[in-house]
């Protein structure tokens, strides 16, 4: 195990953002890169459902290969499922411990936090390495989670937990929050329901992330790795704008919305009527 570094604000590389929050860590242990660039938090429940699980999958790989970092705890459930996202799609992440960073926890995914360093994002910490994973730690390091990250994400989450104190600290920053909607009766949909009544942004798949992210974090790098949304198709000539509406379930308004998205990051060209694939 390489030997962490430990920063501290005011220098080099502790992360601006995360200076402006009310309580910045004193210090930071960090394995890995702490890359530049916005940053999205992607967290949840560890008592997932496999539907929850996919869809912060999903997520995680969405933000990566818009070229934004992603953000988690590394905890069982929706985090885990979030930073494999940003590795199947080749992204980066930081996953932030309630424990040294030569601690891992849960054990399992010291594996998973070993492919976050390698594949150039970090490992970090507040606490000192050797640091076991006491439970009352967790709390208190969500507030690095949200204040590294832009915006915060709640994939699924009960009524009470660490997902919904990363919410609660991600607006006292300032910080734009989202949550997904879900059965009203499903325990893991309470608390994302919840943050939904009480003001968050309500999205309904990695799709519609992205475009709600384009509009707080401006759109995905072109050339970042996005690539057209899975069910959409462009033919190598291009098509008529109304072909594409047509071919594509026919509602125009959100389709014209998406183009509009595709063109920003480069994935289309509108010229003359015309949709054609490619910058």
């Amino acid at each position: 195990m390489s030997s962490p570094a430990e920063v501290v604000p005011g220098v080099g590389a502790y992360p601006a953002l995360l200076e402006t929050i009310e309580d910045p860590p004193h210090r930071l242990w960090v394995r890995g890169v702490l890359v530049d660039g916005p940053a999205v938090a992607v967290v949840g429940t560890r008592r997932a459902t496999r539907y929850g699980l996919e869809l912060a999958r999903q997520m995680g790989a969405a933000v990566a290969r818009a070229g934004w970092t992603v953000v988690s705890g590394l905890a069982r459930g929706v985090d885990g499922a979030a930073h494999r996202g940003t590795l199947d799609a080749g992204g980066r992440g930081i996953a932030v411990l309630g424990s040294g960073v030569d601690v891992w926890y849960p054990p399992e995914h010291a594996g998973l936090g070993e492919e976050l360093i390698a594949g150039g994002g970090a490992v970090i910490s507040e606490y000192p390495p050797g640091t076991r994973p006491d439970a009352w730690r967790f709390p208190r390091r969500n507030r690095i989670i949200s204040g590294l990250s832009r915006a915060v994400v709640v994939v699924e989450a009960a009524d009470k937990g660490g997902a919904l104190i990363t919410a609660r600290l991600a607006a006292e920053q300032g910080r734009e929050v989202f949550a997904v909607p879900g059965d009203v009766n499903r325990r893991t949909s309470v608390g994302t329901n919840l943050l939904i009544r009480d003001g968050a942004v309500p999205v309904l798949g990695a799709d519609d992330l992205i475009e709600a992210l384009s509009l707080v974090l401006g759109p995905p790098k072109p050339g970042s790795g996005a690539r057209l949304p899975e069910g959409i198709s462009i033919p190598p000539g291009g098509m008529p704008v109304d072909d594409f509406i047509a071919s594509h379930g026919g509602d125009g308004p959100k389709l014209l919305r998406l183009l509009g998205r595709l063109e920003a990051e480069g994935l289309v060209r509108i010229q003359g009527g015309e949709v054609m694939a490619g910058g």
